[in-house]
């Protein structure tokens, strides 16, 4: 019987699945008995990652498929990131709704800023993954100091 359930919510973007994947996966083989991982994405998203192995304690639940397709968000990316921030909370509240385990901790992706809201109604626990190599996160840190020396915009 697990004694902590965590649900792992990344950001619709392999770049941001797999490294949470890889985070849950780690997490399970020290304390495989003890921790329940519920991975959600969206039902296109299943269809891509479904076939790779996983241990039995990481499970996967799907929200519908409500953002523009992986294979042609890069023709609409603005319209993509407006609906990841507008479009994927309430779905995600349902799966949360409809979990039989109760939940310890959220683990959102950095960019899923809305995960926040969630905590502050549900009174649950979230931890902020950053799945990309901390000099992206001190770029965007210092990025007025990029804009202050004139590095920032780039002139071609």
């Amino acid at each position: 019987m697990a004694t902590c359930h965590v649900v792992a919510m990344p950001y619709p973007g392999r770049g941001h699945i797999n490294p949470m994947m890889n985070l849950c996966k780690l997490l399970s083989s020290r304390r495989h008995h003890r921790i329940l991982f519920t991975f959600i994405v969206t039902e296109e998203w299943l269809g891509l990652i479904g076939s790779e192995t996983k241990p039995d304690n990481i499970r996967f639940i799907t929200i519908p498929n409500i953002l523009p397709s992986e294979l042609v968000r890069a023709a609409d990316m603005k319209g993509f990131i407006g609906a990841v921030l507008t479009k994927l909370e309430e779905p995600f509240e349902e799966v949360l709704d409809r979990l039989e385990a109760p939940i310890n901790v959220i683990v959102a992706d950095t960019f899923l800023v809305w995960a926040l809201d969630v905590r502050r109604r549900r009174n649950i626990s979230v931890a902020s993954f950053w799945p990309m190599p901390v000099t992206v996160f001190s770029m965007f840190y210092h990025f007025d100091l990029l804009v202050q020396i004139q590095h920032f915009p780039v002139e071609f």
